[in-house]
């Protein structure tokens, strides 16, 4: 089977950036000039104040940004008389810029307008200030610019840790992410999970545009989980926290039994615990999947039971008074017996 590879977007049109940052992020943005967004590409992840470049200086102007026009640059124009002003904002139109974008409420004389439109650079306005603005632009351009992984497997939410149970085809990942379903926790995408890298330790998954949140199960066929369960049974995204492995019992592999050593795997530069989960007959594989996540929990809020019974252990061996035989836990029985 070939392995898959990562991939990204190599652009997105400027018609396409504006109308998700109005609608999913509630920006307000309005053209002053009619240019044609649908004509200009962004390419770049990063964000560009092009004050040095208005002033002259164009060597190292990153034009293949999004400009961004704040107070500093707009009042910098209006010192200018009307012939340096236009000079100047030709400069940056000589080359090709993906789109202008005003902050803080602020506009462009009607002759700069013009110049922009007959280029075909589209010119926005909002009233948002530079530094959110900013933000929230950034935000958006990482997250279309992330980079990107398909895997095959089942990533659930379970007590608020993302488990990407995956393993060989028919070895029951769909019945497990069902039967967690069935028990509270919710499905986020079966059989084919989108993982984008979103910051360098943090890497999110969702399902696909088409699959969304139905389920194949073997024998059965196709499952609605949001249509049987609810809208409390699914999620649309989730961070995936830890890898669970299923797969057949190997009498000769090396299985974890105390979690002295926590296995990891690199997924697109990111590690994650891994857990491998050999799969037999009478196993309730869906509990232990519930215990995995609890025991991340405790780990990530500072308790290793592996490591509090090794301490307990060593204390042990140290004293000199080990037992010749395991002694009871407790010196006696309580009269309510049970």
């Amino acid at each position: 089977m070939r392995k898959p590879e990562p991939f990204k977007k190599e652009a997105i049109t400027v018609a396409y950036m504006v109308d998700k940052v109005r609608s999913r992020m509630g920006v307000v943005l309005e053209l002053l000039n009619g240019a044609d967004p649908e004509t200009r590409q962004v390419t770049d992840v990063n964000l560009h104040r092009p004050g040095i470049a208005l002033a002259g200086y164009t060597a190292l102007f990153t034009h293949q940004r999004v400009q961004i026009l704040g107070n500093t640059e707009c009042r910098f124009l209006m010192h200018m008389s009307e012939a340096e002003r236009l000079e100047a904002f030709e400069r940056i139109l000589a080359f090709s810029l993906p789109c202008i974008v005003l902050t803080d409420g602020n506009a462009l004389a009607e002759p700069l307008n013009a110049s922009a439109k007959r280029m075909g650079v589209p010119v926005y306005t909002t009233p948002m200030p530079t530094t959110q603005f900013m933000y929230q632009l950034r935000d958006f351009l990482e997250d279309q610019f992330a980079l990107q992984l398909t895997l095959h497997g089942s990533l659930v939410d379970v007590y608020g840790i993302g488990l990407l149970l995956s393993g060989p085809s028919g070895i029951g990942k769909s019945e497990v992410a069902l039967d967690l379903v069935e028990r509270g926790h919710r499905l986020v995408a079966d059989d084919v999970v989108i993982a984008t890298k979103k910051t360098e330790e943090v890497l999110m998954g969702s399902g696909t545009e088409m699959a969304q949140h139905f389920m194949e199960v073997r024998g059965l066929g196709i499952v609605d989980v949001r249509a049987m369960f609810g809208v409390r049974a699914i999620r649309f995204q989730k961070r995936i926290e830890v890898l669970v492995r299923m797969h057949q019992w190997d009498a000769d592999e090396e299985y974890t039994r105390i979690g002295m050593v926590e296995e990891t795997e690199s997924v697109l530069d990111v590690e994650l615990p891994v857990v491998k989960l050999p799969i037999i007959p009478g196993k309730n594989v869906t509990v232990i999947c519930e215990v995995i996540a609890m025991n991340h929990l405790l780990r990530h809020y500072g308790y290793d039971p592996a490591e509090v019974f090794k301490e307990r252990l060593a204390a042990q061996l140290q004293s000199g008074q080990g037992p010749a035989r395991p002694r009871r836990g407790i010196e006696w029985f309580e009269h309510d017996f049970e």
